[in-house]
């Protein structure tokens, strides 16, 4: 992850014929993060920028996404060539989370507990809005669990872990 942004949103596709984009948001808060005027820098998986920063023109959501226009960007065709970028703001412009909050990127390496036992270590969260999966490695083997309550139980950033309530026999699988 790169020191200086943190990822708040995926770019998915281009949406109509303006220059909208469709993106997945992966912040907490995307009414704050996501304003007219706010400066996103596309980053590669790592967090590294890839490309000039884009200032939101238009924001909106749009089902469990949101659209953005970009100053500059008033057609479809720009937004064609993009990949499947993530697109980030520098670190220091958002609100640190809380402690019983992580960041994407603090996910990855924090055990995985449940009743005070550990169970495994995580390896990242996958899926999209309100379908995401906690992936962890346990015993050798991995294990793909909703990433919501009531499986996860509570997040605890100083200490690294994610508290889970696993369904009976969910490990023997």
């Amino acid at each position: 992850m790169g020191a200086d942004y943190l990822a708040v949103a995926r770019f998915r596709k281009p949406h109509g014929l303006k220059g909208e984009a469709l993106v997945l948001p992966i912040t907490g808060d995307p009414e704050q993060v996501f304003t007219v005027g706010r400066r996103l820098m596309p980053l590669d998986e790592a967090c590294e920028p890839v490309g000039d920063e884009l200032e939101i023109e238009r924001a909106r959501p749009f089902h469990r996404k949101w659209l953005l226009a970009f100053r500059g960007i008033d057609e479809r065709t720009p937004l064609e060539a993009w990949p499947h970028w993530l697109l980030g703001v520098p670190a220091d412009e958002l609100a640190p989370p809380a402690d019983d909050e992580m960041y994407m990127h603090e996910i990855p390496g924090a055990q995985v507990v449940q009743e005070g036992r550990v169970l495994g270590i995580a390896k990242e969260v996958l899926g999209d809005a309100g379908r995401e999966y906690l992936v962890f490695e346990a015993d050798g083997k991995e294990h793909l669990v909703p990433f919501r309550a009531p499986i996860v139980v509570k997040l605890d950033r100083p200490g690294r872990t994610i508290d889970v309530n696993l369904p009976p026999g969910l490990l023997e699988i």
